[in-house]
């Protein structure tokens, strides 16, 4: 079900970019995501969204990120997607994350694009102008193959269209790279799966690709997963309980190996394993009278 609901903020900060992703301020246009994949950490009760299969338009995001933005001192990389991905089906009617575009480009600050969708080609046009001052796009993979994307996120674009948009955006000058994570257990965490990713993010033109090699499983997100893993993988529930216990992390026994793995095949395609960060330009330097 899709509600419109007023926010009372849209931006949330940090004193420092994070180290991860190189955001320094976070907006979501909607809490809860189409998508729908089945290990979405979103869902687990510390975020607070009573029904992730709801989505909650913030119907007046526009004139308050105008509002906020004019109001900070400092200039940082705007992060989209860390609660919800910009660019769901609701983006079809609202177009939220278009308008949103248009006043930080208007506004002249950096961005970050965390997606899962081809659909932010539609703003190739406002991406190209932020990158003036920065843009990045990252495109979330933890597969490469299309029909096991289609059960683990079943509304979301396939691998494939993602790596076509890829492409675009990089023979249109944006830099992009992949987010290579989770990798669910038992079922993503082979040799072969994390190769045909790097090789795919090479041959799209991905300059880098930032790994998480586990999975977290929290509360509500966990007896979701389950659920799903009951329909889907009969039986395989009952692995992740005993790995897990009633700890929401497990280091998986092979994370060494396919860390060394995937670090291999960066160096051996020239791809970063770090985002690239926005530089502020430098202050002009005060005359004085001495």
């Amino acid at each position: 079900m899709i509600r419109e609901i007023e926010a009372k903020t849209m931006l949330s900060h940090r004193k420092k970019p994070d180290s991860w992703f190189g955001v320094k301020y976070n907006i979501n246009i909607s809490r809860g995501c189409q998508h729908q994949c089945i290990y979405c950490d979103s869902r687990s009760e510390c975020y607070q969204i009573e029904d992730f299969n709801d989505v909650l338009v913030k119907v007046n995001a526009i004139p308050l990120l105008r509002k906020e933005l004019a109001s900070k001192r400092v200039k940082g990389t705007i992060g989209f997607g860390a609660m919800s991905d910009p660019y769901t089906q609701i983006e079809r009617k609202y177009q939220l994350t278009r308008q949103a575009l248009k006043v930080i480009a208007e506004m002249r600050y950096p961005v970050h694009m965390l997606t899962k969708s081809d659909m932010v080609l539609r703003d190739l046009d406002l991406l190209k102008q932020i990158n003036e001052v920065f843009a990045i796009v990252s495109f979330t993979l933890t597969t490469a193959d299309d029909d096991l994307a289609a059960i683990l996120e079943p509304h979301a674009p396939l691998p494939s269209a993602r790596l076509r948009a890829m492409q675009t955006l990089v023979e249109n000058g944006i830099p992009t790279g992949v987010m290579l994570m989770p990798i669910l257990p038992f079922i993503e965490d082979t040799p072969e799966n994390i190769t045909a990713i790097v090789e795919a993010a090479h041959q799209h033109g991905a300059s880098y690709i930032l790994p998480a090699m586990a999975l977290t499983l929290r509360d509500r997100q966990r007896e979701y997963y389950f659920e799903k893993l009951d329909e889907h993988y009969p039986g395989l529930s009952e692995k992740y309980r005993r790995a897990y216990g009633e700890s929401p992390q497990n280091v998986p026994s092979n994370i060494r190996a396919l860390e060394a793995h995937f670090t291999r095949l960066c160096k051996q395609y020239g791809i970063a394993t770090r985002v690239p960060r926005y530089t502020p330009p430098p202050q002009p330097e005060q005359l004085t009278w001495f």
